[in-house]
């Protein structure tokens, strides 16, 4: 260890390691004194007082400290609760900046700024370095070769939401050792099985360090979700094979074997909040540092912080400091390790500059002007719970959102429960009465029927009701608004019927998801048939309920999932970048088919909807026709794009319906390449040729596709 510091600088912030020293750097505006805390093998500790400070960054550099440091800070100021100044200098706290961690938080006394059960305006003297995790100094050196990003165009993109535990934990072809981590998901096992898929993006749920929350921790459980982010430069160390620093070569070596594969990398990120909690929780990092600067807190009463997250705390998306973290943080994930996109956690949070949501807050501002992020995918997650929170459809036009709506439209159009049929014309086509307007396109709309939180797939239509008694909160925790259908028996049933009826709405609503406009999400383990028993908030199950049983899979989903993606992929009419417009493709545009529109609309007898139809409430059924041959965008070398024409066929209905394919004009002849009543996957030869103005039965509950195999009188010969 050294014997000083000699001043070093205050940027960048965080630990910098030069190949003879490492500096040192920590913003904190209300720190009297700052001390750097170095930690050696059997737990001995040596501080160091910081000897410079510019602009509120306290700094140092010490010779001879090496990658594998641990380190951490004390801050000596005020400690005045009531005004919002929680200074402690008996409370070790993690560097807001550490790229990487060693260790997790022990509970007890040790980590809380007061007395546990008594006056949080009183200090508690305690020292916590036994009980906190350390931050490391990192070596940032690591061979890239010849990495290079993916650049997935957004109307191509398939994105696989998954959990590196999860996925990797039980998979036998993966070795023991490497299982849960990140090395597990960069395994060519996996790596087979989402290339086998057609996936082209894999969102990681978060693996920013995070904590596990004292409470789950007495019960027994733990934050398998990782919502609880406490260090936002640093790969979680629980998801890493390798020791100590460690983690950050392995966190890179995972993503460069993912972009050889062709697959992007985006990380969900929960910018919003951090896992201090509120007045009561522990002091970690922020607190201790600079409470008022990093917490957004009550006007006021600055002893309480302002929580728009249902968490606690929210960060103060005012201060110029806490944009830097961030903006920081960003540009470290991209530059650094090499990720290609971000989906931020109740993205409204980091909207409100002050108490509503502003779309044009200083944080959006920033990244819209950023030459780094603003070139990576940027996906919001459009909703906290504070007042105004839903903000589905008004984000910055760089953005795409996670489309609640249309989760919601579509699940209860299968499920039978009365959504507008205009509503399911408008999520199938893109979205537009949301991102039109705004000056987005198609892609705008990230399109899922599930994700991490909720029901998987199979549980969607197996369960109406949550069965969540596991998280010992007495089934209180996790939505009751499920939209769910069970298909006639709540949980497992051997009943043929019901088992049959099951396979075919998850198959109606994969199909439904790949196959509309935008941009199709699936939740990592829908197309292996995986079951939560119920569980619609397994945020703190971290065993075999959220892991992927491997040994159990519906080899015939997991075939026709891959088939659905490869179908969509090969047909640019499934992934336009631009909206239909439902007219001729322009004069002039050297496009085939220009005397139809690109889209139309019918009724059950064959018949084009007309506005009256659409206002009929009892509506179920509905078909449209998507023009391959007037696709009035050219391609990214400006030559026209023509594809097949092809007829989706919706009955939502619960019973049998007789449904007339399009008239002459439309197409001669037409055949079946997707039936969602049967576990064939998608139809790479036609079937035989049926008639214009053939009569289809089709059961309950059902989707068909037909391709055009002849075309019509009207089409240029």
């Amino acid at each position: 260890m050294p014997g000083y510091l000699s001043p070093g600088d205050p940027f960048p912030l965080g630990a910098t390691y030069d190949g003879l020293g490492t500096n040192f750097a920590v913003f904190s505006q209300v720190s009297e004194r700052v001390e750097l805390c170095l930690f050696g093998e059997n737990g001995d500790e040596r501080r160091f007082d910081l000897p410079e400070v510019d602009a509120y960054c306290w700094h140092g550099y010490a010779e001879g400290v090496e990658p594998g440091q641990r380190y951490g800070y004390r801050v000596h100021g005020p400690h005045q609760p009531a005004s919002g100044l929680r200074a402690n200098r008996d409370k070790l706290l993690l560097d807001p900046y550490a790229k990487a961690v060693e260790g997790g938080v022990e509970w007890g006394q040790g980590p809380y700024g007061y007395p546990i059960g008594g006056d949080d305006l009183k200090a508690d003297h305690t020292d916590s370095a036994s009980a906190m995790p350390k931050s490391l100094v990192t070596d940032p050196a690591f061979d890239w070769g010849n990495d290079r990003n993916p650049r997935r165009p957004w109307h191509e993109t398939i994105i696989y939401e998954t959990h590196i535990k999860g996925l990797t934990m039980c998979h036998p072809d993966v070795p023991e050792a490497l299982r849960g981590t990140y090395s597990g998901l960069a395994h060519p096992a996996l790596i087979e099985h989402l290339q086998g898929l057609g996936i082209t993006a894999v969102e990681l749920m978060p693996v920013h360090q995070f904590v596990h929350d004292h409470r789950l921790v007495d019960l027994g459980l733990r934050n398998y979700w990782g919502y609880n982010s406490i260090a936002y430069l640093a790969p979680h160390n629980d998801y890493s094979s390798r020791h100590g620093h460690r983690v950050v070569s392995e966190f890179k070596a995972m993503v460069k074997s993912l972009h050889a594969a062709g697959i992007e990398v985006i990380l969900d990120v929960v910018y919003n909040h951090t896992a201090e909690g509120n007045h009561l929780g522990p002091t970690l990092s922020m607190r201790g540092i600079d409470n008022p600067s990093y917490y957004r807190l009550v006007e006021g009463q600055p002893r309480y912080y302002s929580d728009t997250t249902g968490t606690g705390n929210s960060l103060n998306m005012r201060n110029p400091h806490v944009l830097q973290l961030l903006m920081d943080s960003l540009r470290y994930w991209i530059l650094d390790m090499h990720v290609d996109g971000f989906r931020f956690d109740l993205a409204a949070t980091l909207a409100r500059q002050f108490h509503e949501v502003d779309r044009l807050s200083a944080f959006f501002d920033l990244i819209q002007q950023d030459p780094v992020v603003s070139q990576v995918k940027l996906i919001a997650e459009p909703w906290d719970v504070g007042d105004g929170g839903y903000q589905v459809g008004n984000f910055p036009p760089l953005w795409s959102e996670w489309n609640g709506k249309y989760r919601d439209s579509i699940r209860d159009y299968w499920r039978g429960a009365g959504a507008p049929i205009g509503e399911l014309a408008e999520r199938l086509t893109g979205s537009s009465d949301l991102y039109e307007n705004t000056g987005r396109r198609p892609f705008a709309s990230v399109n899922f029927i599930t994700c991490h939180d909720g029901f998987t797939l199979r549980d969607l239509v197996s369960y109406d009701e949550k069965h969540n008694e596991a998280n010992g909160e007495q089934g209180r925790d996790g939505t009751a608004d499920n939209r769910s259908w069970n298909c006639g028996v709540e949980g497992h049933t051997a009943d043929p019927a019901v088992l049959e009826l099951r396979g075919r709405q998850v198959r109606n609503l994969l199909a439904t998801l790949l196959l509309s406009q935008g941009v199709p999400m699936i939740l990592g383990g829908d197309e292996l048939g995986r079951t939560q028993l119920g569980n619609n908030n397994a945020y703190c199950q971290d065993n075999p309920v959220s892991w992927f049983d491997w040994d159990r899979v519906d080899e015939s989903l997991i075939s026709w999932t891959g088939a659905l993606v490869r179908f969509r992929a090969a047909h640019p009419v499934f992934c336009r970048r631009r909206f239909f417009v439902g007219r001729p493709a322009q004069a002039g545009a050297g496009l085939l088919g220009a005397r139809l529109p690109d889209i139309a609309w019918f009724r059950p007898d064959g018949g084009e909807m007309g506005q009256p139809d659409w206002e009929v409430g009892y509506a179920k059924s509905l078909g449209v026709l998507l023009n391959g041959r007037a696709i009035a965008e050219p391609d990214r070398h400006g030559r026209p794009i023509i594809d097949d024409t092809f007829y989706l066929l919706f009955n939502g209905w619960d019973q049998e319906l007789e449904c007339v394919l399009p008239p002459t004009r439309w197409g001669e002849a037409w055949s079946v390449v997707l039936d969602t009543s049967t576990a064939a996957p998608v139809a790479t030869v036609d079937a035989a040729c049926l008639a214009s103005g053939a009569a289809v039965r089709m059961r309950g509950h059902h989707f068909l596709v037909f391709r055009q195999t002849a075309p019509g009188p009207t089409w240029p010969r």
